[in-house]
C-alpha cells in the first residue's frame, strides 16, 4: 500500500545555513548534534552529487542500527533535496520502498523546513508508530541544528 506523510519544522535559523547544516554536512554534524541517536554518518560513495550514497548508524535508542540514504536530487539555489531508502532501517520488514522530498523556505529571518516522505508499506505493517517517531526525530534533529546555528552565528553562512 502507498501512503505519504508531510511535515513542517518553523525554524529561528535562516534558511541557507540550515539547508547546509542539516542536510549538505549532516555527515559531519550529525553525530555532534545528536550523539544519543547517531553513533556516525559515513559518505559511502560520491561526493555529495546526485548518486551520492551514505550510511548513518545509530545508537540503541532507535529500533534499527542503520540506514543507507541515496541522494535522488538536490539543488542548492531552491534549498531542496530529495533521498531514497536503499538499505536498513524498516525496508524489507515494514517498508517495501521509502523517498523523502526537503525543502527549506525563508520565513522572515528565520525558515520552514518541508518534508514529504512518500513510502510502500508492506502487506499487513503497521507503520502508525515508526512515522510518529520519524516526525519526532525530525523535528529534533531541525531544532538541534537552529540552536548550533544561533549559538554559532555566520556558520554554514
Amino acid at each position: 500500500m502507498s501512503s505519504s506523510w508531510s511535515l513542517e519544522v518553523e525554524s529561528k535559523a535562516p534558511a541557507v545555513p540550515l539547508f547546509k547544516a542539516a542536510f549538505t554536512d549532516w555527515h559531519n554534524l550529525g553525530p555532534k548534534l545528536l550523539p544519543d541517536i547517531i553513533t556516525g554518518v559515513t559518505v559511502l560513495s560520491g561526493n555529495g552529487a546526485p548518486g551520492s550514497i551514505r550510511q548513518i548508524d545509530f545508537t540503541p535508542a532507535v529500533p534499527f542500527s542503520f540506514v543507507k540514504e541515496k541522494l535522488e536530487f538536490i539543488d542548492h539555489e531552491k534549498l531542496e533535496l530529495k533521498i531514497t531508502l536503499v538499505e536498513g532501517g524498516h525496508l524489507g520488514k515494514k517498508l517495501e520502498s521509502a523517498t523523502s522530498h526537503i525543502k527549506v523556505e525563508a520565513k522572515g529571518s528565520g525558515s520552514i523546513v518541508k518534508l514529504e516522505v512518500k513510502h510502500k508499506v508492506i502487506h499487513g505493517a503497521d507503520v502508525f508508530e515508526d512515522v510518529e517517531k520519524a516526525k519526532e526525530g525530525f523535528i529534533k534533529t531541525i531544532k538541534a541544528v537552529e540552536e548550533y546555528l544561533v549559538a554559532n552565528p555566520g556558520t554554514y553562512a
